[in-house]
């Protein structure tokens, strides 16, 4: 405790003390988020950029950093393709491409069992490259 100043006048003087005031804290104002987000990333568009997403968002019914946060979490990035994964696609379209060639040429001639033998395989390859377009 804290002695003050006397009150009054000399041959009165009282001596009081001052003692601490505790006030409780008022819990006022926005209530503390469950999860705090702390890390800040900036990201630039250009205006119709920012225009789509903005767009999208609205679609989706999310502000507009939701929506982007969402979408970078969520979203799936298709992967390159790896330079082995291209030779191979390249060496699947050339057979393809000489089989269609031997197909037309069994047609002119008139060869049907090879015809249909050899428009199968096409299909087959069409049916590979098709699915490997939509793995990657």
């Amino acid at each position: 405790m804290l002695p003050l100043v006397a009150w009054g006048n000399a041959n009165t003087a009282k001596m009081k003390t001052m003692e601490p005031v505790s006030k409780t804290k008022n819990n006022t104002g926005r209530p503390a988020k469950a999860v705090k987000k702390e890390t800040r990333i900036t990201i630039r568009f250009s205006k119709s950029e920012y225009f789509i997403v903005k767009e999208k968002a609205l679609k989706a019914g999310l502000k507009t950093a939701e929506y982007i946060r969402q979408a970078a979490i969520y979203a799936t990035i298709k992967t390159r393709l790896t330079d082995e994964e291209k030779q191979m696609v390249k060496a699947l379209v050339g057979m393809a491409n000489n089989l269609n060639q031997i197909a037309k040429a069994c047609h002119r001639e008139n060869v049907l069992h090879a015809m249909y033998y050899f428009q199968s395989d096409i299909k087959l390859l069409d049916d590979i490259l098709k699915k490997f377009k939509n793995d990657k």
